[in-house]
């Protein structure tokens, strides 16, 4: 199963930041020694082109330049650099190449990602540019391209955040459906609409989360078949966030992430997920809960490789 990072693109960041950067290398280290089964890639850099998709060109030359104004800035949440720039480049290639590995072996991921938070003018909420939009785009251009039916997607997003800029990139477009379970009194406080949310309340604990998941997913079945999920399997429901507020255990995030792997699974949908959202106190124990997510997904990786090699050759005449 291949797994893209960027974590040696390092945004410098000032004494007392909260944001976690060193949890991606810490990610990494923990894959390569307990999952070496996966291959870890290192990500490529998205293009002008690929971001513009999605981004406007002035949006771009801004983030690239750092002729941001300084309001903007201090929505996304990180003091403007080059290497901040890059990072976030790098992070969008990630799911970019992520996606594209899925389409063809049914499970990848981005060790980052799940920004879901920038819309195509403007970022915030510790998100420049938005990675799984921009990912979606580029497979469902590739598809054209390729001159295969219109790539229809579904975005899972079960960061404990609203996906408010996926949301509203994709308003009114029938080939991407929306679905979002989410604290309704977290940030963001001002949503989007998504085609599909679910709004919990603050101490939501696993069973009701888990039983909106499962109505969340029934709705799914009724609105789409996709050829293509991008999972958002943030940790930040966990009981021990810092920005969380709900009340999950680890073994509650364990089932969600079986749920919708196997939903994924039973229909033959492919599905890159990426990392989204994890601020617990301790960052090893975040660490541990994102590579149980691993875990799992490897589990159904190799699920669709047997039934792959299972498969019986069509005979030649």
């Amino acid at each position: 199963m291949d797994a893209f990072y960027a974590d040696h693109f390092v945004l410098p960041l000032p004494p007392g930041h909260r944001f976690p950067m060193q949890k991606y290398t810490m990610l990494r280290q923990a894959l390569s020694t307990e999952l070496p089964e996966i291959c870890l890639k290192e990500a490529p850099k998205v293009s002008d082109a690929q971001l513009a998709l999605v981004h406007s060109p002035a949006y771009i030359h801004a983030i690239q330049t750092g002729e941001m104004n300084p309001a903007a800035m201090r929505e996304i949440g990180f003091p403007w650099s080059l290497e901040m720039a890059e990072r976030a480049r790098r992070s969008v290639g990630a799911t970019i190449a992520a996606v594209a590995s899925a389409l063809q072996q049914s499970v990848a991921a981005n060790l980052a990602g799940g920004t879901h938070h920038a819309y195509a003018d403007r970022g915030g909420g510790f998100c420049v540019f938005n990675d799984v939009a921009v990912a979606i785009r580029c497979a469902q251009r590739e598809a054209i391209s390729c001159g295969s039916e219109p790539l229809r997607v579904a975005v899972i997003d079960l960061d404990v955040h609203q996906g408010n800029g996926t949301a509203h990139i994709f308003q009114d477009d029938p080939s991407v459906l929306t679905l979002s379970l989410h604290g309704e009194n977290n940030f963001p406080f001002r949503k989007e609409s998504s085609d599909l949310d679910v709004g919990l309340p603050d101490g939501c604990g696993d069973d009701d989360y888990l039983y909106a998941l499962e109505n969340a997913l029934d709705t799914l079945d009724q609105r789409l078949l996709p050829g293509l999920v991008v999972y958002l399997a943030g940790v930040d429901p966990f009981e021990r966030d810092r920005l969380g507020r709900l009340k999950l255990t680890a073994a509650g995030l364990q089932t969600r992430d079986e749920r919708v792997f196997a939903w994924c699974h039973h229909r033959r949908v492919p599905v890159a997920f990426v990392m989204a959202g994890g601020y617990g106190l301790d960052i090893s124990e975040t660490v541990q809960l994102q590579v149980a997510t691993y875990r799992t997904a490897l589990s159904y990786w190799r699920l669709a490789r047997s039934a792959k090699v299972s498969q019986p050759q069509a005979s030649s005449s």
